[in-house]
């Protein structure tokens, strides 16, 4: 901060020595053309003690309060002669202390601990000669660190001398010479920086450092200038540490190894110090003599003492007041005393920073309020109300550019809408525009804002700052919302901007939307298709595939081809190609082609050829533009061609699922080499036959019969009753018919005679030859039974007699080999009825039972299956009689026994149990015939 020259205006007058208010004035400097601002601030003591006072720094405005009350003092004998020097220890209640007990110069150093006492008296832990030497010198000035580790004394001979370790105890301390120089030492200060703790020392032409907490001590030469005694301090962590030296002509400040900045304050310096952010002075100067409560009115032209409190760090004087003959400058309890020689302390307390900033609003210093609340670390609403304040100022005045910049430091406080509104007006466009820039920055604006913002840009046609805008480098930079900005710039004409922002921030959708709606740049749009990623591809050519097919439809039908069946991005490496691909299903697709029907064609084709498990929709759609083809050709060659193209696809297996739908198709085009072919491939023999009847073909009539007969019988039977309505001679047909009919058996001749009834052309030479053989065959198989009926007869007299000599007869055993092992047969043996004899041995290892046969069991247990089986159908006959004389549905009772097998043709009977044998004889002899012929067997 320069120098303050000029007359002081005083905007407000001073009050009386025995007010308790607060005094402020304020007053302005000119300085070498610019306008300076200072602040002067004066208090007196409260109705409080100084013990009572706050520690804190802001205190509120309290208005008038009466007097303060006189402070208490107590005191020591803490020499016999005087006390030169004392030093009172912040963070311990330790008291340093230099003075003398006896005549001449021998200067002692006590250690006062205040905490205890010693009779009455604080207790002295140390007394120790402060002169290093024999030679006797003054002490200029002291110092003690406060870890109580280090404690600096300086001399009138230049001399400086260093304790190290506890300065309260002797044996732990040693005293060494830091410093010899030819120039009164006039102050010193311990500055504490992480492990090193720095010494500075001034005199009155030099200034320099040590750093003593080393070994070595090693010593940096800061200035050349020096200052007087109470002339120097160590400022606060506000100003870094730092270390003040106040000279005549500047007030300079030093860190441990450099000079810092410098302060043209002028006047003789008295007394300088540090307190809470203000650097005191007390100064001598003859040409400012302003008026001060604290002056006789009588003395005013003689040389005063000015106090002058600056803010070094907002650059504005505190407080300035002249006061006659000041011995001190102290602080404590929060506040500044001044000592002046009549006895007096004055005590001057900081009003609070809402009173300063208030004062500050009605004088519009806005600057210099911002400047204080950031000093103060006002939090950030109370800084944002201050920015908004300066900002209606400036805009009141006129400033709109200064006044929007302000309304910038307001963001995120602020409510937009209350800047927007006073430059909505298009000739303040600009700060408009400078503001939403700020508000998008911080990533605070909304849609509306960037709506705003780049309606601002196109209106000032500024199309660098609008590219500037879009064109960020990451996303992380984007501060406003993409598609609001591509939706405006789009309807401002803008669409390069616009493409640019859609195709850098993804959004597909309207990067083709303005493509192909505005620009109308087919090629490009499906170019960047084929760039996008498998989904969005699809996606987009299901959205714009009508579109692009219309306009370009050989481009849209290769990309498709890819798309359904190797999609890859065209901006992969070749590396990526080996990888397989994704597709798409080819039949979502199909209605895209639906005006163009070449293309179709071509794009199916290609899907049955290199995709074969396709959709059958591409299969059913292939052969319904096949068959349109093939209906509306006139060359023939052609048409041709189109047939057998056509066959060839409903003879590829495709349409075995969708049989009816291929049929449909080939009925709605009049395909009928197609109807045949999936009439026999669905085995609709009937429908195949029907339609050569309807054609009247009866070759294909009879040929369907001899191909297909074997799996349909029925179909001759249709073919007789179709040749029998017929009036026309078709006996060729109907002899070829009747033969068939003669050799499988399919129908009796009655049936047979009934149907060629109805054809009035047919006469009994059509089917003569057929009932003579029907005949003929006949009489045979009555031949045949009656031979059969003779055997069985003859057969079960004999079966009778064998059953009859068992019962009445001895039966003789004369086997004479075992019928297991073929071994001479040897006693114990055991004989059956049947025949068969057995060692008793062999009986043992291999019959099943006592009572049966080994030999015969097998037989004769199929035998009894069959018995048990037979029964079992006699109860379901009688069963199903039942449930078809009380069911109202009867055809579903003889449908549920056709399904559980009751119909079944028995070819066996057996013989019942033995207590049934006095049932009927007829069937007793068949059963005896039947087990019989078993066993002969």
């Amino acid at each position: 901060m320069g120098p303050l020259p000029g007359p002081r205006l005083p905007l407000g007058p001073l009050l009386p020595s025995s007010s308790a208010s607060l005094l402020a004035s304020l007053s302005a400097t000119q300085a070498e053309g610019a306008l300076s601002l200072e602040i002067s601030f004066l208090w007196r003591c409260p109705s409080r003690t100084p013990a009572e006072a706050p520690l804190g720094r802001n205190r509120p405005l309290g208005g008038f309060v009466p007097p303060a009350p006189l402070l208490s003092l107590t005191g020591f004998q803490a020499y016999k002669l005087r006390v030169t020097h004392l030093y009172q220890l912040k963070q311990h209640n330790i008291l340093a202390s230099v003075g003398e007990d006896e005549q001449g110069i021998n200067p002692l150093v006590k250690i006062w601990n205040l905490e205890k006492r010693d009779g009455g008296n604080p207790l002295c832990t140390r007394i120790f000669p402060a002169i290093p030497g024999t030679e006797p010198t003054v002490v200029s000035c002291l110092t003690v660190h406060e870890n109580l580790n280090f404690m600096a004394i300086g001399f009138t001979d230049g001399s400086v001398t260093l304790n190290k370790g506890d300065i309260t105890r002797d044996r732990h301390s040693k005293t060494q010479i830091l410093h010899k120089g030819n120039y009164p030492v006039t102050g010193l200060a311990f500055r504490q920086a992480g492990k090193n703790t720095h010494l500075f020392v001034v005199t009155t032409e030099n200034v320099q450092s040590y750093i003593v907490s080393g070994k070595d001590c090693p010593r940096v030469e800061l200035d050349t200038h020096g200052c007087g005694l109470r002339c120097s301090a160590l400022s606060d962590p506000s100003q870094d540490l730092q270390f003040i030296v106040a000279g005549d002509e500047c007030v300079y400040l030093y860190q441990p190894d450099e000079r810092g900045p410098c302060f043209a304050f002028e006047g003789h310096k008295l007394i300088a110090h540090w307190f809470r952010g203000y650097l005191v002075i007390v100064s001598r100067d003859r040409k400012v003599s302003p008026k001060s409560e604290f002056t006789n009115r009588d003395s005013q032209s003689s040389d005063k003492q000015i106090l002058n409190i600056y803010d070094l760090c907002n650059k504005f004087i505190a407080y300035s007041a002249v006061f006659e003959d000041i011995v001190d400058v102290l602080a404590e309890w929060g506040s500044l005393y001044v000592l002046t020689r009549d006895g007096r302390v004055h005590a001057l307390q900081e009003k609070d920073t809402q009173t300063k900033l208030e004062m500050l609003f009605k004088k519009n210093l806005f600057e210099m309020a911002i400047n204080l609340a950031k000093s103060q670390h006002l939090d950030s609403d109370g800084l944002a109300q201050i920015f908004m304040q300066y900002g209606d100022h400036l805009y009141s005045k006129g400033n709109h550019d200064g006044a929007v910049q302000q309304y910038i430091r307001t963001i995120g406080k602020l409510e937009p809408s209350y800047v927007i509104r006073k430059f909505l007006d298009a000739q303040r466009i600009h700060n408009l525009t400078a503001y939403l820039q700020t508000l998008h920055r911080q990533s605070l604006a909304n849609a509306d804002h960037t709506t705003l913002l780049l309606n601002c840009y196109t209106k000032l046609k500024d199309s660098l700052r609008l590219e500037e805008f879009i064109k960020t480098k990451s996303e992380s930079e984007v501060h406003f919302d993409v598609e609001t900005a591509i939706r405006v710039l789009r309807q401002a004409g803008y669409y390069s901007h616009a493409l640019y922002l859609a195709e850098h921030h993804a959004h597909h959708e309207w990067y083709l939307k303005i493509q192909l709606e505005d620009i109308k740049n087919y090629q490009e749009a499906l170019r960047y298709i084929g760039k996008l990623p498998f989904e969005q591809a699809e996606s987009n050519m299901k959205r714009y595939g009508k579109i692009l097919m219309h306009h370009i439809p050989e481009q849209m039908t290769q990309l498709l081809k890819g798309l359904c069946t190797n999609y890859r991005p065209s901006f992969e490496g070749q590396g990526d190609r080996e990888s397989p691909g994704r597709r798409a299903n080819s039949e979502e697709f199909i209605p895209i082609f639906a005006n163009n029907p070449r293309e179709l064609k071509a794009f199916l084709e290609h899907m049955s050829a290199v995709q074969p498990d396709s959709p059958q929709g591409i299969y059913d759609t292939l052969l319904e533009l096949r068959l349109q083809n093939w209906a509306h050709e006139k060359d023939p060659q052609v048409k041709e061609k189109l047939h057998a193209e056509a066959i060839s696809l409903l003879k590829s297996g495709r349409f075995c699922d969708v049989f009816d739908k291929a049929l449909v198709l080939c009925q709605m085009h009049d395909f009928q080499d197609g109807v045949l072919h999936l009439y026999e491939q669905g085995k609709l023999y009937q429908q195949m036959m029907h339609y050569y009847m309807q054609h009247e073909q009866y070759r294909q009539v009879i040929e369907v019969c001899e191909r297909h007969g074997e799996q349909e019988p029925s179909l001759w039977e249709q073919a007789l009753s179709y040749f029998a309505r017929k009036e026309e001679d078709c006996k060729e047909y109907v002899a070829a018919v009747l033969k068939h009919i003669e050799n499988k058996n399919l129908m009796p001749p009655l049936l047979v005679v009934q149907t060629l009834a109805h054809n009035s052309t047919a006469t009994l030479s059509v089917i003569r030859d057929y009932l003579v053989q029907k005949l003929q065959k006949q009489s045979q198989q009555i031949a045949q039974d009656e031979l059969r009926v003779r055997r069985y007869r003859e057969e079960t007299t004999r079966i009778r007699q064998e059953i009859q000599e068992l019962k009445a007869s001895p039966k003789i055993f004369q086997k004479t080999k075992c019928s297991i092992c073929n071994s001479a047969l040897e006693l114990p043996s055991v004989h059956f009825l049947c025949g068969h004899s057995f060692h008793q041995h062999c009986f043992e290892s291999y019959s099943e039972s006592d009572a049966d046969c080994p030999t015969c069991l097998p037989e004769n247990r199929k035998v009894m299956d069959m018995i048990r089986a037979q029964e079992q159908k006699r109860d379901l006959h009688d069963q199903f009689q039942h449930q078809l004389k009380c069911s109202n549905d009867s055809f579903s009772v003889i449908a549920d026994y056709f399904g559980r097998g009751v119909f079944n043709k028995l070819t066996l009977l057996t013989d019942p149990p033995t207590a049934r044998l006095a049932g009927s004889l007829e069937s007793g002899l068949q059963r005896d015939l039947l087990v019989h012929s078993r066993r002969g067997t």
